[in-house]
């Protein structure tokens, strides 16, 4: 879901219930120590990367899709709030 696009916010002043319930219980996840656990662990192993572990070019590109998974986990946070002020915003532009 992420973000909703422009033309499907037309005509609406607010997320849909749906969708505010959607954004909400990401932030109530976001709060609690059990995620903050789970991503300081995913920054840990990312960390724990060392360019001279990789064996060849097979395992380099294995450690890269790794990586980028890992990243994209370790910036999930940011991305549901950057979709959420977006989203937020388009509704201001079409109001």
């Amino acid at each position: 879901m992420f973000y909703i696009e422009k033309p499907l916010l037309e005509g609406r002043m607010s997320l849909t219930p749906e969708e505010e319930k959607y954004y909400e219980t990401y932030f109530d996840l976001f709060l609690t120590e059990g995620w903050k656990q789970f991503i300081e662990e995913i920054e840990d192993i990312i960390d724990g990367y060392r360019i001279e572990d990789i064996k060849d070019e097979k395992h380099l590109n294995t450690v890269k899709g790794q990586l980028q998974m890992l990243q994209r986990v370790a910036k999930f946070e940011r991305s549901i709030r950057l979709a959420y002020d977006y989203t937020q915003e388009r509704l201001d532009d079409v109001a």
